[in-house]
């Protein structure tokens, strides 16, 4: 069966994620749980070979022979794009593609928070999507963009590796370019943008130091950062954007971090009553007079809970456990299939006290 088949097949099926290894049939995740393709022969070490050089180009098939690993995406004409990472395990050649919808979803067929639009709408800051991996924050990140394309003017400039969705100018200029052809890397893709007279700036993934510094910068410079980063939750991605710096100047690091920061918003994804929906289930951190005191002290983390509670009707921040009750509360989740992704069972159980369901 020919890669396009394969790939038509896993869209159809909804999968997020293909995988080709030697020894097995191609391999769909799918809302979580590995299936393979029904009578599918197993891959041999010559059609994985044969898989690898269809997606790459010859100059990026130079650049795997020497380094093992490369990083691209792979469009099927009426279908979508697929990002691709090739590599070699055990000697042999695999290959993991995500799908990319031809699309870019709203925010309201997201399901994502209110608050993400007016979040949006923002003119300059830096803006986090966070969560683990196969999350989708790299899918609300692209439904920023768009909405921001759709709604403003200016000149959005995304940096990434590859690239994913495909944006075609609305009211915006957005200029895309991806890490490796057009750019060395993210760090001075970043100061390189602040010359380019970008109004936003938008990161595909900030994974280490020097990029995570690089879009602090840009966001002091007064653009608006987007970008996505790797960590679990609020506290965490403070801590990781701190531990970019040095020791000696963690504490003017803070202080820079409260005022450029904007907005965390983090998310996991669980499987809907109906077993056949993934729900995003979404903390979000605004910055308040309150939250940016919280930020400037190295000792003062463990109050943003409370924080982002407290904030919720003024700022529109909540918790991962008040994202859960409104899953309740609309009926997407049963009460004990949320208490299973719960952070605080005795905090989640109070939002239930006075709770009239109907």
């Amino acid at each position: 069966m020919e890669l396009d088949e394969i790939l038509k097949i896993a869209v159809k099926n909804q999968a997020s994620d293909i995988h080709f290894r030697v020894g097995l049939p191609p391999m769909f995740r799918i809302k979580g749980d590995f299936v393979p393709l029904r009578d599918s022969p197993r891959i041999t070490p010559s059609v994985a070979s044969a898989l690898a050089v269809k997606v790459m180009s010859k100059a990026q098939h130079e650049r795997f022979l020497r380094s093992s690993e490369l990083s691209t995406s792979y469009g099927v004409k009426g279908l979508g794009r697929f990002r691709t990472s090739v590599f070699r395990q055990r000697t042999t050649v695999a290959l993991a593609m995500r799908v990319i919808p031809q699309e870019v979803s709203s925010f309201e067929e997201l399901r994502l928070p209110e608050v993400v639009e007016r979040i949006a709408n923002s003119d300059s800051g830096l803006v986090l999507m966070t969560g683990p991996a196969s999350c989708g924050k790299s899918t609300t990140l692209a439904s920023v963009i768009d909405h921001i394309n759709d709604q403003r003017t200016g000149h959005i400039l995304t940096i990434e590796d590859p690239i994913e969705f495909m944006f075609r100018d609305k009211h915006c200029i957005v200029s895309q370019r991806e890490i490796g052809v057009d750019a060395p890397n993210v760090a001075s893709a970043v100061y390189s943008a602040l010359r380019q007279d970008p109004d936003v700036i938008a990161i595909g993934e900030l994974w280490n130091f020097e990029t995570i510094r690089a879009a602090i910068s840009a966001a002091a410079s007064g653009r608006l950062v987007l970008a996505t980063i790797a960590t679990h939750d609020a506290i965490e991605t403070i801590n990781q954007l701190v531990a970019a710096y040095p020791a000696e100047r963690q504490a003017s690091a803070r202080l820079q971090i409260s005022n450029v920061l904007l907005s965390v918003i983090s998310q996991r994804l669980v499987v809907a009553s109906d077993h056949k929906t993934m729900l995003p289930v979404v903390e979000v951190l605004v910055t308040s007079p309150r939250i940016r005191e919280v930020l400037k002290m190295e000792n003062r983390l463990h109050e943003l809970p409370d924080a982002l509670i407290e904030g919720r009707e003024s700022h529109g921040t909540q918790t991962f456990d008040q994202s859960l009750f409104d899953a309740v509360s609309k009926e997407l989740l049963t009460r004990e299939e949320a208490h299973q992704y719960c952070s605080d069972p005795d905090e989640f159980a109070l939002q239930f006290v006075n709770w009239n369901p109907r």
